[in-house]
């Protein structure tokens, strides 16, 4: 159910932006939703072409392994935000999706299905873009390089009425649903429709134009605005 403008008119004023997301951002009050334990399952990435890659949190745990043995491969990223921190890295970004699990998996069909992918990715993930490839015949091998658990700073925190509330994943709402509640004083932006899915039925919301914090933030702003 996305905003309506009596809504948006509820919540006109100078309002507290709350960034629910492993990073964090200048313009808002940022509270981890996560804490992230790497982990470091033996890969051979030698027999692989290319390698999938959806969060940053992703590209962090390759520190755990010899560089050399995963720096000339190339990369998918879901986001230009991650394609940016892999470049950071000195890795090599072939293709890049728009935000959402089924655009890489757009871009993984240009393949031929005898490519060889390796995923990786977190415990717990939000799109079955894989079993979507697998199942119309492409290989994609999956390792579970990350865990995370809700941060204790978020369930621990308290948070101002009528405030802006913005949700990088669905498990930011997981983690905020298991101390808080949602109340209709307050105006939650999510970062793409995965997300918006992950919300209690009948909230209201609205959506980023972009799958990216700034959008999060600049769409926040002209609620804050009034």
């Amino acid at each position: 159910m996305i905003f309506q403008a009596n809504h948006q008119q509820r919540l006109s004023g100078n309002k507290d932006i709350y960034l629910f997301s492993t990073s964090s951002h200048p313009d808002a009050i940022s509270i981890p939703s996560l804490e992230i334990d790497f982990l470091q399952p033996k890969i051979d990435f030698s027999v692989y072409e290319y390698l999938l890659i959806t969060s940053k949190q992703a590209l962090k745990a390759l520190e755990n392994y010899d560089k050399q043995s995963y720096i000339h491969k190339k990369l998918f990223c879901i986001s230009q935000a991650t394609a940016n921190a892999a470049k950071a890295m000195g890795l090599e970004v072939i293709a890049t999706a728009k935000g959402y699990g089924d655009t890489l998996t757009e871009i993984i069909k240009q393949y031929p299905k005898t490519t060889r992918f390796l995923y990786l990715r977190g415990e717990v993930v939000a799109s079955d873009f894989v079993q979507t490839c697998k199942n119309t015949g492409y290989h994609i091998d999956e390792a579970i390089v990350y865990k995370s658990v809700c941060a204790k700073v978020l369930l621990e925190s308290s948070f101002k009425e009528k405030s802006i509330f913005i949700f990088t994943s669905p498990s930011a709402v997981k983690c905020f649903l298991q101390n808080h509640t949602f109340t209709q004083d307050s105006l939650n932006i999510v970062i793409g429709k995965t997300t918006a899915k992950s919300l209690p039925e009948g909230i209201s919301y609205a959506v980023a134009p972009e799958p990216t914090i700034d959008a999060c933030i600049a769409l926040a702003k002209t609620y804050q605005a009034g």
